[in-house]
């Protein structure tokens, strides 16, 4: 379903469940998510499987890309015969990197993930970037655009504020998306129609619809709350 704005996280080492979760969600995921499980296990192989079967389907490659520029540029370029629509980058590689890969990859959406949706401001702190999450969200997403990025991975907490400075153009994309709080490793969340709400253009679900015991009625319920 194009028009939908969920990304599914197809977090799984096995072509034949992530085959599953596609054929048993499609009617509801705009974009399916493939990470570092899947492309460890299976590499390019399987993403080109996934396409074969699943010729409809958006892909977004999760890699995160994060080293010197040369090398990204070149590791994105290796991806280029995959034709995804999306390829994620670290925008803490700073502004050479990410543009070395949009340059690699002028037919691909590059997505800078800011903070992961895993670090709250203390653990931020700890590292020595500061503790104000949605400050450093925000000039690491000026950056990135700024060097060819075309798309923001945050945390639904810092949408609103993204939204005000980036261009309207810019898709935002939000993982920690959750009907609960406090039951797994993401830190900064919202629910599927808060997020909306806040300006986010694609909400990126994993455990909730993957890890039901129907995924596809899940997915149906996410969609159906995001679309009012």
């Amino acid at each position: 379903m194009s028009n939908s704005p969920i990304i599914l996280a197809v977090d799984t080492k096995e072509i034949s469940v992530a085959n599953s979760l596609i054929e048993s969600t499609k009617d509801y995921i705009g974009v399916y998510k493939l990470g570092l499980e899947f492309f460890f296990a299976n590499g390019r192989s399987g993403v080109q499987e996934i396409q074969t079967r699943h010729p409809g389907a958006r892909i977004f490659l999760d890699l995160k890309l994060h080293d010197i520029p040369n090398t990204v540029a070149k590791a994105a370029k290796s991806l280029e015969t995959l034709s995804v629509e999306f390829l994620t980058v670290h925008a803490a590689g700073g502004s050479a990197m990410i543009e070395g890969a949009a340059k690699a990859l002028p037919k691909t959406k590059i997505v800078a993930v800011t903070v992961l949706t895993s670090l709250d401001s203390a653990e931020l702190a700890k590292l020595g970037l500061g503790s104000n999450v949605e400050k450093t969200v925000v000039n690491w997403a000026q950056s990135a655009i700024q060097s060819g990025a075309k798309a923001i991975v945050a945390s639904p907490l810092e949408v609103s504020a993204l939204r005000n400075a980036l261009p309207s153009e810019i898709e935002l994309i939000t993982p920690g998306i959750r009907f609960e709080s406090g039951k797994d490793d993401q830190a900064r969340t919202m629910s599927p129609a808060e997020a909306i709400a806040a300006g986010a253009d694609y909400l990126v679900v994993g455990r909730p619809i993957s890890g039901a015991p129907n995924p596809g009625q899940a997915a149906q319920e996410i969609f159906k709350s995001v679309t009012k």
